[in-house]
């Protein structure tokens, strides 16, 4: 959540990288573009949506990594066949929690901190850049028309976010991507929908482009190992099996990408040891970037969300976990099955009323106005109001979505839109609707950000040691194994050797212990919007 969260944000879903599996085909050597130069047509396309994308996702990053990702995507744009590679290409480091990195025609390559946070040599970098200017070199989004217009792109996501509405205004299928596609997966998917033969062709291109810039190709492997496991750790994490994103389903099985780039980086007469290499200059590099949320874009912390620029706090049932986006938080059973939710706000200018009218409104596939009778509510003191109408899924389920408006300051209003069955209002999400409270501006300024630390580990060090000065209360051992790309079966560390840690800024890693955070009290009216 990038400064407020817009009055009705949309969605994001930190929803791990899962993929359909796929027959392994055998790995070649690539049959390298020639010369060519990106389009004038690509250009423009790419710089209209250009600031757009640096918006949806967080906005460039500030650190110094930024510079890092800009010169090791040059030196393999230089490989590309592309001219003017200098300055055809626009390499950027997203201020994102999400491990991902896309491409868009005209030249723009992105990656997220989250992804480079993965990483531990510059070779992999390069793979990762290397991959998407591959999209860019082969035409992939020339050849699947997917792009002709920002317009068409975000009218698309619109559609697949909101849902598909009935006649008349009335709701239809809201809800039904609600949690399981994130603005970033489904910007990306409308933008970079790409078939499993063109991912592989990616890849092969990505390592082609690194072993001519003078990186190990081997980095390739290494680098999808990490992000399968980073995968899998996230999952797990969160407890639950959620729906493979749509872009995702384009993606081949990560296993078949590791072996298929390790048999192609093998051919390669520049490949160098096994790939598995710590880099501890790169690492350094890293040393102080942000890692996880942003308490500017608010903070996860167990079943709590806090968001310090407006001082509030939300408690999410168990049995539900949270994504927290760009303009939104969503909510989500951690089983697959309940209700589902949307946090989304900031500055309003009109009444309560108003805003539950604008938001029926906008879930409408024409913008018509929905007939409604808000319901006045306090909660914890703020005042606030509710409406709910009834709607049906594809498969003729009926649903309720209701929408609670919250003044949680003058000028400034947040709601929560709640999906559940037919006839339950806000259901077992009701508890987290009365939990929204105001903090202090000390909970607020005490709110930290977690970054990257660099250390040496001692003698006698191991993973579990190193592990318990990471900032977090759970899974610490797994989180810090697939931060430096340790297999499983680790447990001592090489005395003097570098590691990456997650540790609370501010805070020496030697000193790092994890905080634990109570869950909001108080008090509130809501219980179940009434439908009438």
């Amino acid at each position: 959540m990038a400064g407020e969260r817009g009055e009705f944000g949309r969605m994001i879903g930190r929803v791990g990288l899962a993929f359909a599996c796929v027959m392994l085909t055998a790995a070649t050597p690539p049959v390298l573009p020639g010369p060519q130069s990106i389009s004038e047509a690509d250009k423009a396309v790419g710089a209209q949506a250009h600031p757009d994308m640096l918006e949806e996702f967080g906005g460039p990053y500030r650190g110094s990594q930024s510079d890092l990702v800009r010169q090791v995507g040059l030196k393999v744009a230089a490989q590309t066949g592309i001219a003017n590679s200098g300055t055809a290409f626009t390499f950027t480091l997203l201020d994102s929690p999400v491990e991902n990195a896309f491409a868009i025609p005209g030249g723009y390559v992105y990656t997220t901190r989250a992804l480079l946070a993965l990483m531990n040599n510059e070779d992999e970098l390069a793979f990762v850049l290397g991959h998407e200017a591959g999209h860019i070199a082969a035409h992939h989004a020339d050849k699947r028309n997917k792009v002709t217009q920002r317009s068409a792109v975000l009218g698309a996501l619109g559609q697949a976010v909101l849902g598909q509405v009935l006649g008349n205004g009335a709701i239809g299928q809201f809800g039904q991507q609600l949690g399981q596609a994130g603005i970033n997966r489904l910007m990306v998917g409308h933008v970079m929908a790409f078939s499993r033969g063109e991912e592989f062709e990616a890849d092969d291109l990505g390592i082609a482009f690194m072993q001519k810039a003078g990186y190990d190709p081997l980095a390739s492997s290494t680098m999808l190992s990490s992000l399968a496991a980073q995968t899998a750790l996230d999952s797990q994490v969160r407890g639950d099996a959620r729906t493979t994103p749509r872009w995702a389903m384009s993606h081949p099985d990560p296993a078949a990408r590791v072996t298929r780039s390790l048999e192609l980086a093998r051919s390669m007469a520049a490949a160098r040891g096994e790939g598995r290499r710590v880099d501890e200059a790169f690492l350094l590099k890293l040393k102080g970037m942000l890692y996880g949320d942003d308490p500017k874009q608010g903070v996860l912390d167990g079943q709590n969300f806090i968001y310090p620029p407006d001082q509030l706090r939300f408690t999410v049932p168990d049995g539900y976990g949270m994504a927290n986006g760009a303009t939104a938080v969503t909510i989500t059973p951690k089983s697959g099955q309940g209700g589902e939710a949307e946090f989304s706000g900031g500055a309003f200018a009109g009444s309560l009323d108003d805003y539950l009218s604008r938001a029926f409104t906008a879930l409408t596939k024409d913008k018509t106005a929905v007939s409604i009778k808000p319901t006045s509510l306090t909660i914890n003191t703020m005042p606030a109001a509710a409406a709910s109408a009834g709607a049906k899924g594809s498969d003729g389920t009926g649903f309720d979505v209701t929408i609670v408006a919250v003044q949680v300051a003058p000028g400034k209003v947040y709601g929560f839109t709640v999906k559940q069955p037919q006839g339950q209002g806000l259901g077992d999400l009701a508890p987290m609707v009365n939990s929204l409270r105001r903090i202090s501006a000390a909970e607020a300024s005490a709110t930290r950000a977690r970054i990257i630390d660099v250390v040496s580990a001692k003698a006698g060090d191991t993973v579990q040691s190193m592990a318990a000065r990471m900032a977090y209360s759970d899974m610490a051992e797994q989180r810090f194994r697939v931060l430096n790309a340790l297999p499983a079966q680790t447990t001592a560390l090489k005395a003097g050797a570098r590691y990456k840690l997650v540790v609370w800024s501010g805070a020496a890693a030697s000193a790092v212990k994890p905080a634990t955070a109570k869950a909001g009290s108080g008090t509130a009216s809501v219980t179940k919007a009434k439908k009438r």
